[in-house]
């Protein structure tokens, strides 16, 4: 994927649910990962030609794990002229070391938002950007349904108002096999993770089903994910369509 359709792609997603407002301050969550590297970059590319003006920081939660190494993210920021910053935790030890969690995974998710919602006000920022992805969204829904017994995924805009921090989602358009081509094309430099669930989650389990449905069935994951954006879940903001880059009235 080149970086035009990466931004046609964020584009119709902040259009379409009215990410973005006018001075908006945007702090980018930068786990290191392709994922939100891409997010990054998406951000970037729009900031230069979007008719609203917004600042863009990077932050990343450092959970403490020993080999997390950031120079080369830090390169890439200095890169885009985005600032970075690093939020020191020690979120891993605490929970694999004092606690010995048997399922660290939503604990942990728990906390590290925490640190990196605290951190993103500090700074001054009003929003967050997190980089879920179109499979993500699917595999959300998934769970929700195998464990939760409820039809949900994340919303693509989300106002948080103890926080007074609005979370947004502008890859949810997506597909992941882009965000891979993406990461393949322009080289970006991914830290890797030194959690030791990384590959051994709930959330790993949805993403094989996922595959294995896509396989069988071809196409499941863009009906399934369409059957979302269909369905008005109660926690979505209104969807406001566009038809050749204009919106619909």
């Amino acid at each position: 994927m080149k970086l035009q359709q990466l931004l046609s792609y964020t584009r119709k997603a902040v259009d379409e649910y009215q990410m973005i407002d006018e001075g908006d301050r945007i702090a980018v969550g930068i786990s290191g990962g392709k994922d939100s590297l891409t997010l990054l970059y998406a951000l970037t590319g729009l900031r230069r030609f979007y008719p609203k003006h917004f600042e863009l920081e990077a932050v990343t939660v450092d959970l403490g794990f020993p080999g997390f190494d950031l120079d080369a993210v830090k390169t890439l920021c200095r890169e885009l002229n985005v600032s970075h910053t690093t939020v020191s935790t020690q979120i891993g030890p605490l929970i694999f070391e004092q606690r010995k969690e048997e399922n660290p995974c939503s604990l942990c998710a728990k906390m590290r938002k925490g640190a990196l919602n605290q951190a993103v006000k500090d700074m001054g920022c009003n929003k967050v950007a997190y980089a879920h992805h179109r499979e993500d969204m699917v595999e959300t829904m998934l769970l929700s349904l195998i464990y939760e017994g409820r039809f949900h995924s994340f919303s693509p805009k989300t106002y948080l108002d103890r926080m007074d921090l609005t979370v947004i989602r502008p890859l949810m358009f997506v597909p992941e096999a882009d965000v891979i081509g993406f990461k393949n094309k322009y080289q970006l430099p991914v830290a890797k993770n030194p959690c030791p669930a990384d590959g051994h989650t709930k959330r790993e389990y949805a993403k094989e089903l996922l595959r294995q449905m896509n396989q069988e069935n071809p196409g499941v994951c863009e009906r399934m994910f369409t059957a979302i954006l269909n369905a008005s879940l109660p926690s979505w903001p209104e969807r406001v369509p566009h038809v050749r880059g204009r919106r619909v009235s």
